[in-house]
């Protein structure tokens, strides 16, 4: 038997998303939510990439050889248990007022976690399902 560590995964480095729509993506990810456009490198297809903190989101606008555009969960199973990217932030309470301002519908919440984190979750212009959660105090 070997003593050596196997290998394993760090931290994640970024979550891909395929969209109808760049500018529209950007306004809602960079206007609403708070990311930063970051360079991209010159790939055969149109897209972007967005950052806050260490997390990026890449963005692949719809094309003949990309997955399709959006959420394929229908829009009735979008509000419980389900597949979904989360950010970290300081008060979801407060990123609710500023949705609410910017006319940004909320699936649900804010909830409390059982941890006592507060979640609230939305979605993206293409129906991906987007959580702000917020750490216990």
């Amino acid at each position: 038997m070997s003593d050596e560590t196997p290998p394993r995964v760090g931290s994640l480095d970024h979550v891909t998303l395929v969209v109808r729509d760049l500018d529209v993506s950007r306004r809602f990810f960079v206007d609403v939510l708070g990311m930063t456009q970051v360079p991209r490198p010159s790939f055969s297809f149109d897209g972007m990439w967005l950052e806050s903190g260490s997390t990026q989101v890449h963005f692949i606008e719809e094309h003949e050889n990309s997955s399709p555009a959006g959420n394929l969960v229908p829009e009735s199973r979008r509000h419980g248990p389900t597949n979904h990217i989360a950010f970290a932030v300081q008060d979801a309470g407060a990123f609710v007022d500023r949705l609410g301002q910017l006319s940004v519908p909320i699936l649900s919440g804010p909830v409390p976690r059982p941890d006592g984190a507060v979640q609230v979750f939305l979605n993206d212009p293409d129906g991906h399902v987007v959580e702000l959660c917020s750490r216990a105090s």
